[in-house]
């Protein structure tokens, strides 16, 4: 099973992030690894990048099998900023519809039911086809959640080395998707003993553990790379399972290394 069904929507447990990659290396990079098989392909307003995303995934021929994210930039989440910055990131992308839009970082300075109504129209005019929210605390699922039931996922930061089972848990209970970004934990997957240690009891390499740790669980990844060979070995993860004692190892990680990104927007954290 390569994707999730979440509320009628289907999204693929492996996809693209593209933060940092922009210009011609980001449009190649879209379009090689949809030629490879990705179907779920990451980008924001605050990436710079949805222009090449979106030449990259025309140029692959097969948008109609593709998935698009993009996320809205928090300091555009006032009614009349959501309409107009994401009718420009469609304009951007050059595509007929986004599959998938999410608030990008929640801002307290906004009210949320405010935002997630304008998200809601642009969902009833088929501008996006669903929506969701990003880097959201336990409460602010709890409070997202009420106001608009259909919300489909939250992306955050999740890899072996922080522990995030109480957001997941919320997500679950509210039948929303966990998307987690950083899933190598930006490189430091490699190196670590225990990963290293599993990965060579089934020929895989640390990175490839510490994906398929996530995905067995059942939360969709979305690492990013600059270099195409890696392409290749972040899809390649279905072939093999990890054992309930080998889960167990790498979840006794959480926790060590901590928190990678940097919380500017919502500093709290349940």
């Amino acid at each position: 099973m390569n994707s999730i069904e979440v509320k009628g929507f289907k999204i693929p447990l492996v996809g693209l992030g593209t933060w940092t990659l922009r210009g011609r290396e980001c449009a190649r990079l879209v379009e090689e690894a949809i030629r490879l098989g990705y179907r779920h392909i990451d980008s924001a307003q605050m990436y710079g990048n949805e222009s090449d995303v979106g030449e990259g995934v025309r140029a692959s021929g097969l948008r109609a099998e593709v998935m698009v994210t993009t996320k809205i930039q928090p300091t555009m989440l006032a009614p009349r900023d959501v309409e107009a910055s994401v009718k420009e990131s469609l304009r951007q992308l050059k595509l007929d519809t986004i599959d998938l839009l999410l608030i990008h970082w929640p801002n307290p300075r906004v009210p949320l039911a405010d935002t997630l109504g304008a998200m809601s129209k642009l969902k009833a005019a088929g501008i996006t086809r669903q929506i969701g929210v990003s880097n959201f605390t336990v409460a602010l699922i709890e409070e997202a959640s009420r106001i608009a039931p259909d919300l489909v996922c939250n992306q955050i930061e999740c890899h072996p080395f922080l522990n995030q089972d109480k957001v997941i848990a919320a997500c679950r209970k509210h039948g929303m998707a966990v998307v987690a970004y950083s899933p190598i934990a930006r490189g430091s997957a490699s190196g670590n003993k225990v990963l290293e240690r599993i990965g060579k009891a089934h020929s895989r390499s640390a990175a490839q553990v510490s994906l398929r740790y996530l995905v067995q669980q059942g939360i969709v990844v979305i690492p990013r790379t600059s270099k195409a060979a890696r392409l290749k070995e972040n899809l390649d993860i279905f072939d093999f399972a990890l054992s309930d004692a080998e889960m167990a190892d790498i979840h006794k990680l959480s926790g060590r290394g901590g928190r990678i990104v940097d919380w500017t927007w919502s500093p709290q954290w349940d």
